[in-house]
C-alpha cells in the first residue's frame, strides 16, 4: 500500500455495473457450500446458514462474498456439474435477493457453472485453474463481461500436491500470469485480478517466497488478491490446526497488505477489515 509506485495498477473493477474502488484494499469473505472444505468453520451447505453468514460478513465490512460449491482442498473428491450447480445457485439467488448491494463471486473452474451463477445474480468468476480445467472458461468470461480472478495452480485438487516442484516459483508464476493475461485481454476481458494461489501446488516455502515478492506482481499492472487464510503454510509451521490459525492469518494478511495486496480473501472478515484500517492509518496518517 505504498502511496507512489512505479507501476500504475488498475484499481477499479466493473462488476456488472457496480464500480468498485480498490485504491484502499477490500475484503472477500469465504462461504463454502460444501460438506468437506478444509476449514470446518467455513462450511455453510444450507441456504439459510449461508444467508446468515453472508449477512454477518457484510455487516463486518466485506465488499465481496466468494461462494464455493466444489471443495478444492487437496485430495477432494470430484463432483458433477449438476451437484455443484444445485449447491450453488439457490445461495446465489438468495443472497442477490436479500442483499442486493453485495458483490458475489463464484469459486468455480467450470464455465457452465460460472455462466449459470452469473445469470442467477453473481458478479465475479473466481477460477482456481486459470482456465486450464475448462477450455471454454476464457471465452465465457469474455462473453459475460464480468471480472475474472485468475489463479495459479498446476494439475487439479486431487493431483496438485504431487506437482509442487519449481526451479524458481516466482518466475514460473509470473510467466504464467503474463501469458494468460495476454490471452484474456486479446479476448476482450477488461477486469482481471491475479491470485498467486497460495497452497495450490505449492509447498509452504513456495508460499512464503511468493508472499515475500508479492509487490513484484505490480509489474502486471493488475489488482492482486491474497488468499492465505488459515492455510497449511500457517498452521504446519506453527504446529497447530486450521482452527487455530487466525492469529497467523492476520500476520500474513498484514504482510500482504504492506506488499500491495488489493483484496484479502478470508474466512474471518472482521479481523481482515481491522488490519486494513490499521495499515491504511499507517500509510496515510492524518487522513480521515
Amino acid at each position: 500500500m505504498a502511496k507512489d509506485t512505479f507501476f500504475h495498477k488498475k484499481l477499479t473493477l466493473n462488476a456488472r455495473g457496480k464500480l468498485i474502488d480498490l485504491s484502499v484494499p477490500r475484503v472477500m469473505g469465504i462461504i463454502n457450500l460444501t460438506p468437506d472444505s478444509f476449514y470446518e468453520g467455513s462450511r455453510q451447505p444450507a441456504v439459510a446458514d449461508a444467508l446468515q453468514q453472508a449477512g454477518k460478513m457484510l455487516s463486518e465490512g466485506a465488499t465481496f462474498l466468494d461462494l464455493g460449491a466444489y471443495s478444492s482442498r487437496p485430495g477432494a473428491d470430484d463432483i458433477s456439474v449438476q451437484e455443484e450447480t444445485d449447491r450453488l445457485l439457490p445461495v446465489v439467488e438468495a443472497i442477490a435477493a436479500n442483499f442486493p448491494d453485495a458483490v458475489i463471486s463464484v469459486d468455480t473452474f467450470r464455465a457452465q457453472v460460472a455462466e449459470a451463477a452469473v445469470k442467477a445474480g453473481a458478479h465475479i468468476i473466481n477460477d482456481i485453474s486459470g482456465g486450464q480445467l475448462d477450455t471454454a472458461m476464457f471465452d465465457t468470461v469474455a462473453r459475460l463481461q464480468v471480472p475474472y480472478i485468475l489463479m495459479h495452480m498446476k494439475g487439479n485438487p486431487k493431483t496438485m500436491n504431487n506437482l509442487a516442484d519449481y526451479k524458481d516459483v516466482f518466475s514460473e508464476v509470473f510467466d504464467y500470469f503474463q501469458e494468460r493475461c495476454h490471452q484474456l485481454k486479446q479476448l476482450g476481458v477488461n477486469d482481471i485480478i491475479i491470485d498467486p494461489g497460495f497452497g495450490f501446488a505449492k509447498k509452504p516455502q513456495h508460499g512464503y517466497e511468493l508472499l515475500s515478492r508479492l509487490q513484484e506482481f505490480d509489474a502486471l499492472q493488475l489488482p492482486v488478491m491474497a488468499g492465505v487464510s488459515r492455510k497449511k503454510m500457517i498452521y504446519n509451521l506453527l504446529g497447530t490446526t486450521a482452527g487455530d490459525a487466525l492469529n497467523g492469518t492476520t500476520v500474513l494478511n498484514t504482510i500482504a497488505l504492506t506488499k500491495g495486496a488489493n483484496i484479502l480473501r478470508v474466512h474471518d472478515v472482521k479481523e481482515a477489515v481491522e488490519a486494513i484500517k490499521l495499515i491504511t492509518a499507517l500509510n496515510y496518517p492524518g487522513e480521515e
